[in-house]
């Protein structure tokens, strides 16, 4: 087997977690099951994390990525704040509709935690990072496009990290991308009206 640096390992066997998890669930997932995924023996993946929870961490954070990659990548000045912010959106609704497996899983990775006493606190720092994530997403449009919010960011990350944690829930179960889609335009419309000066 050739070597590899530990954080390509490591960001090998997290992938192959994530196709396992949503291919198999969460529970049924095993390190073995992983490692075969990876094409790698079972002592490289305990080489690499030295715990189920280091794995479900890296996980979690990496899926979280992916999207949060595409969405800064779609916010670019537009003509209006409200199409940058819509844009914005459509970049992650475009990762849940090419990948509703992996949105999928970060709901049963958060009930697996919540039911594990052990894990519990995985549950809280994972959409701990999600109002981390657009935080850092609103502070990046106010850094290209520069304005002021009737109400703090703390504030209004939650919201959009509770509202777009929904949508994208009652998508998987309803699919409904049209739905959806609605919501996300109300959504757009909400943040666009707490917008209290554009500089």
């Amino acid at each position: 087997m050739a070597r590899m640096p530990l954080t390509d390992r490591r960001r090998q066997l997290t992938e192959a977690a994530i196709r396992a998890m949503t291919r198999d669930g969460v529970s049924r997932t095993t390190t073995r099951s992983i490692a075969a995924e990876a094409g790698v023996s079972l002592s490289v993946f305990h080489y690499c994390f030295d715990s189920k929870q280091a794995l479900l961490e890296s996980v979690i954070e990496t899926i979280t990525a992916h999207y949060v990659t595409l969405v800064k990548a779609a916010i670019v000045p537009r003509p209006t704040l409200r199409e940058t912010i819509r844009a914005g959106f459509q970049a992650y609704w475009d990762h849940v509709a090419a990948s509703p497996g992996a949105h999928m899983l970060t709901y049963e990775l958060t009930q697996y935690a919540l039911r594990r006493p052990e894990f519990g606190h995985l549950a809280r720092k994972q959409y701990e990072s999600y109002c981390d994530t657009y935080t850092e997403l609103l502070e990046e449009l106010r850094r290209i496009t520069p304005f002021e919010l009737s109400v703090p960011v703390s504030v209004l990350a939650r919201y959009l990290a509770a509202m777009t944690d929904g949508v994208t829930l009652s998508f998987l179960v309803l699919g409904d991308d049209e739905a959806a889609a609605e919501i996300l335009d109300m959504v757009t419309d909400h943040v666009a009206g707490l917008v209290v000066q554009v500089n």
